[in-house]
């Protein structure tokens, strides 16, 4: 099985623009399918802007087949990439979600996902959470699951992942100072721990009363980042190797020696 070029897409976007940001997602399909990419993912509410008043995210937020999701099919498909983009959801009644959706390189929507945990008041004042933990697609012969920002640093949350079959997991994100070290240490242990690659795609620059620090990365089952972005604006590339996952995970014994039975107290 080929491996999967990933294009990581740190950037802020144009805060409280979707028009402006929409056209940007187009241009970095364009360079992704250029490197050879299968796969663009983009940082935590792309489409939007994260720092936002409570009001203005509900009034840019969307049905996850709205027109924003129509215009980012055919981007996928007129560039032949599949896109993971991140963007607030209109829910059921007044719930509005974190969310982020997997579009196929043909344009079809392959899943979507809403944050399971909510940082700090401002996520909790503007969102509802969702309450499905591990939503997966197939994508390139991988399966392919999406978290948001600080579900990742949940070590459970990673684990249901990891016992469902993730390959590799999209974490579209807004890490912010001075919490680097999660990009820096803490993705990189969760794909070995988990035997899986992590992509995390992170803001970067600052946005209201926050810095984003950058510093996307694509984390090996092996613990290596060998793809990492630095602090500014840029889209970084690596590939998703089947073959190193495969000896990674023959190499690795934890899944295998994991004894469940002494867990119990975790739940």
């Amino acid at each position: 099985m080929p491996a999967l070029r990933t294009a990581l897409l740190q950037s802020s976007g144009v805060l409280g623009d979707t028009a402006a940001n929409l056209k940007a997602l187009d241009e970095a399909a364009a360079r992704a399918a250029e490197t050879g990419a299968g796969l663009l993912v983009t940082s935590e509410m792309f489409l939007t802007g994260y720092a936002l008043p409570v009001e203005e995210i509900a009034a840019l937020a969307e049905a996850a087949d709205g027109p924003s999701a129509t215009a980012i099919g055919e981007i996928a498909r007129r560039h032949g990439v599949a896109v993971l983009y991140g963007y607030p959801e209109r829910g059921d009644g007044d719930a509005v979600h974190n969310s982020a959706q997997l579009v196929g390189p043909d344009g079809a929507r392959l899943a979507n996902y809403r944050k399971t945990h909510l940082f700090g008041c401002f996520e909790q004042d503007a969102f509802t959470p969702g309450d499905t933990p591990v939503v997966q697609a197939d994508l390139g012969g991988l399966r392919v699951g999406i978290m948001i920002c600080y579900d990742v640093e949940f070590p459970e949350n990673v684990r249901s992942h990891a016992l469902a079959g993730t390959d590799l997991l999209l974490v579209p994100t807004a890490q912010m100072h001075p919490f680097q070290f999660v990009a820096e240490q803490l993705v990189p242990v969760r794909a070995f721990e988990n035997q899986m690659y992590i992509a995390y795609v992170n803001r970067t620059g600052p946005e209201g009363e926050f810095e984003f620090v950058g510093l996307s990365c694509l984390a090996n089952p092996d613990g290596v980042t060998r793809t990492r972005a630095g602090r500014g604006e840029e889209m970084v590339v690596g590939d998703v190797d089947p073959e190193l996952l495969q000896a990674s995970r023959e190499n690795n014994p934890y899944l295998r020696d994991r004894r469940p039975g002494l867990y119990a107290s975790l739940v």
